[in-house]
């Protein structure tokens, strides 16, 4: 009896792409959500529930095209440079702030007050309009897609920039870098370094050129306020309530704002943000938890003043070094430790390979090639940072990994079993 054919790779994506779009439709009905779509007022808004169904539309959407492609044609549509030309353009030429909202501009126009000629300007728009960024509605009328009406007068602006003109050299330069410095751990001796012919951090060029430095602080801003970023998945996730009266460092914590939300929502627990000067010269504290959250000036790579804290909490912290100075930052706490101290490191965690979607796995790849080529860092697994922490000390231990669905950060939870 003749075995039924197997079906081809290419009929398998179709019918999982078809099924799952079914699901997705079915569930954006019957809660009243509006369909996915490019036009300009409408924002992709899909349910937790369906992330499976999403993801799996995503990378079977992204197989079959890839499939479907000769090899050179498929290299040819990663390696492109041009997509990051048409981006930085866009970016520095603010070209979405020139097409009104709900309205429309000529190429003409929109060239207007830059350096651009019409045709250059019709040239870079055109290639956007290939990704979905902008629209022409007729011969050389422009209107706006989702995509550049989140552009349109906004810090997303300034995160396209960041990307652009800061990140994009960088990448330019890594190989140079690797090759002058091999397996080099410094934040100085980077594809960062070379694109800006400088001995000095990125951090320490923000630091002169205040411009850039806004710039920069104004697109990780926009970049951290997207759904995956949430502060409630740091309030709501881990049992805070447990810890009972606690005192808590959060170490390298910026302007405060998590801190803030920790203690309008939990009066056990008392909390001193840490960090450089020009980050807390100008902090405040709100009337509601006065004598809850102080602020205090540390470099983390100082030993810790803070002593028998019950919590050092660092978030996004860790990603931005290398393992050497990683191991300084941990090391700088270990004289402040008590007994059972905590220390919760909290990161958007590396998955191992083929362990979650591929369109999700390339965006995490594609942040730890940035870290390496800006800061010499990366993004760690789970196994990588806990091996990290243990290098520093063997007396801590794992206790926890909060993974809540939706974030783009995972808790590491340790507690240190040492002796003072």
């Amino acid at each position: 009896m003749a075995h039924k054919e197997s079906l081809s790779r290419i009929v398998q994506l179709a019918r999982t792409i078809s099924a799952s779009v079914e699901k997705i439709e079915e569930v954006l009905v019957a809660k009243g959500i509006e369909s996915p779509s490019f036009d300009e007022d409408v924002m992709v808004n899909i349910p937790l529930e369906l992330s499976p169904q999403h993801d799996a539309v995503l990378d079977a959407t992204a197989e079959l095209h890839d499939l479907l492609l000769e090899p050179l044609n498929l290299i040819h549509r990663h390696a492109g440079h041009n997509n990051s030309l048409c981006m930085l353009a866009i970016a520095e030429f603010k070209l979405a702030d020139k097409v009104p909202l709900h309205g429309e501009a000529s190429f003409e126009n929109i060239a207007r007050d830059t350096p651009l000629t019409t045709d250059m300007t019709a040239r870079l728009l055109r290639h956007a309009m290939t990704m979905r960024i902008f629209r022409e509605t007729s011969p050389g009328v422009v209107t706006h897609t989702a995509a550049s009406r989140t552009l349109h007068k906004s810090a997303a602006n300034d995160w396209l920039q960041a990307g652009t003109a800061e990140m994009w050299p960088a990448a330019v330069k890594t190989v140079d870098a690797l090759k002058k410095w091999p397996a080099s751990e410094e934040p100085n001796e980077t594809g960062y370094s070379l694109a800006n012919n400088t001995s000095e951090t990125i951090y320490q060029v923000f630091s002169k050129d205040m411009e850039r430095a806004s710039r920069w602080a104004k697109g990780m801003q926009i970049f951290t306020e997207r759904p995956q970023f949430n502060l409630a998945y740091t309030t709501d996730y881990y049992d805070w309530e447990s810890l009972g009266k606690a005192q808590v460092v959060d170490v390298g914590g910026s302007s405060g704002h998590v801190s803030l939300a920790l203690a309008r929502k939990f009066s056990n627990l008392s909390l001193i943000v840490q960090d450089m000067e020009q980050m807390v010269a100008n902090a405040s504290v709100p009337e509601d938890v006065q004598g809850r959250l102080k602020f205090m000036v540390h470099d983390i790579f100082s030993p810790q003043p803070v002593k028998d804290a019950d919590v050092y909490y660092l978030r996004w912290i860790m990603h931005n070094w290398s393992d050497k100075y990683c191991n300084l930052i941990l090391s700088a706490l270990l004289p402040a430790l008590k007994p059972g101290a905590k220390i919760i490191i909290h990161e958007s965690l590396m998955p191992e390979p083929g362990t979650t979607a591929l369109w999700k796995e390339k965006n995490l790849r594609a942040t730890d090639l940035n870290m390496a080529g800006a800061f010499n860092a990366k993004e760690r697994t789970k196994v990588e940072l806990e091996a990290l922490v243990k290098k520093v000390d063997p007396a801590f231990t794992l206790l926890n990994v909060v993974e809540p669905k939706g974030s783009a950060l995972q808790m590491m939870e340790f507690v240190w079993e040492g002796t003072a």
